[in-house]
């Protein structure tokens, strides 16, 4: 029986938690940016504290800083480790750090490392 126990906590750790893109859908505050290993003030670089990504049912996107707001759409790699945003020209591939259903790490070579709280 033990044995039995044993192989189900090894199967649910081989299965560990990832995101899904139900998870991903809602409303994500920046609360923590950081770029060749030094912290980034959100609010001196965007002038506001208010910088969110909205992500919402069929792949849609909503990047908003401030008062400004930028729609795009989202997607996730079948395996879940990579988010991509494409908005106008540009498309961003993220790489997913950590993911649960508060809190997001994501790193891109451009930007460097960003951490979401979920709020929405």
């Amino acid at each position: 029986m033990r044995k039995f126990i044993f192989f189900l906590f090894f199967i649910y750790g081989l299965t560990s938690y990832s995101q899904t893109s139900t998870e991903l859908i809602g409303k994500w505050k920046l609360v923590k940016w950081t770029q060749r290993g030094k912290d980034k003030d959100i609010t001196e670089y965007y002038k506001t504290d208010q910088v969110y990504q909205v992500f919402q049912e069929n792949n849609r996107f909503q990047s908003i800083v401030g008062d400004k707001t930028h729609d795009g759409k989202w997607k996730l790699s079948k395996n879940n480790d990579e988010l991509t945003i494409i908005s106008g020209l540009f498309t961003i591939p993220f790489k997913i750090d950590y993911f649960d259903s508060k809190k997001r790490i994501i790193t891109t070579d451009q930007l460097g490392t960003l951490e979401y709280q979920k709020v929405l």
